[in-house]
């Protein structure tokens, strides 16, 4: 019976899961393991401790691993993609195949079919491939000039949203609260150092969203502004690429998607007013099922 292992290498979380031919036989996960934004030893102790998890649940050990197929961002990029192939040689055997992240989404989305993925985790980005073959992307070009709409443009807008506020008079809101609160802060002036620290403004995603939950408008705002940011993304993708078709498969993937249903409403009502022939899928994709599935096909 042949192994295979797909991993899905996030900024946040890395996930894996284990399967043969036709079954999944453990999962794992584990903090972030994308190399760019947590750095190789990060990355490499991520992986680790993720497939360590995943083989012991699924019996296996790792030298039993026939394929392992890992998505990252930056994953297209020769450079990152000889770190993480050197990384994951330390924990199994077999052949291993570096991917973009948007790559595995695609896979788990749509196979080999066409469609436009949307993807907003730690950083976003849409991904789309037409009938003919033909692919295109928008965003994702890291956080410092793109991933609009991302965990990491939530986190920092939040915290640009909360500055603003003080700068024009108005008192300290509930938005303000969730992020002293989330980062264990007491006053404003540790906020102003701890935000020009380069921090991971994606990990302020959970205090954004329970401000909004609580009916905080400026949280509400940013979330709503997040939507429109990422459909704009998908619009540029399904101008370039099915402008001029029927249907159009559109799909979403993400923790920012997941964890939040006004993201994911106004992303679909935004699409959905300039191309109403787009199909959306309700649910939000798993990349790691797509990892496990080109894992599984012949390299």
């Amino acid at each position: 019976m042949a192994i295979f292992l797909g991993v899905d290498g996030g900024g946040t979380k890395t996930s894996c899961v284990i399967g043969d031919e036709k079954s999944v036989l453990g999962t794992g996960t584990a903090d972030g393991s994308n190399v760019i934004r947590v750095g190789k030893n990060q990355a490499r102790e991520s992986l680790g401790a993720a497939i360590r998890q995943a083989c012991a649940a699924a019996d296996v050990v790792p030298t039993q691993i026939k394929r392992t197929c890992v998505g990252i961002a930056g994953g297209a990029r020769p450079e990152i993609a000889g770190i993480v192939r050197r990384l994951l040689s330390e924990f199994v055997s077999g052949e291993i195949t570096v991917a973009g992240d948007m790559v595995i989404a695609m896979e788990a989305a749509f196979g080999s079919g066409p469609g436009v993925i949307v993807i907003a985790g730690t950083g976003s980005i849409a991904y789309g491939r037409n009938s003919k073959g033909e692919t295109a992307r928008a965003g994702g070009w890291g956080f410092a000039i793109s991933d609009e709409g991302s965990g990491h443009w939530i986190g920092r807008s939040a915290v640009t949203a909360a500055m603003r506020a003080y700068d024009e008079g108005n008192q300290d809101g509930l938005l303000f609260e969730h992020i002293m609160k989330f980062w264990g802060l007491t006053t404003r002036e540790e906020l102003v150092v701890a935000a020009n620290k380069s921090p991971d403004f994606a990990a302020l995603l959970p205090a954004v969203l329970s401000a909004a939950d609580a009916s905080d408008p400026t949280a509400q705002t940013i979330l709503t502004e997040a939507g429109t940011q990422l459909a704009t993304l998908a619009k540029i993708v399904i101008a370039r690429l099915f402008a001029n078709t029927g249907a159009v498969p559109v799909s979403v993937s993400g923790g920012v998607f997941s964890n939040s249903a006004l993201v994911r409403g106004i992303f679909h009502k935004s699409v959905h007013d300039i191309y109403p022939q787009a199909s959306m899928s309700a649910g939000v994709v798993d990349p790691v099922q797509g990892a496990l599935a080109l894992a599984r096909k012949n390299t």
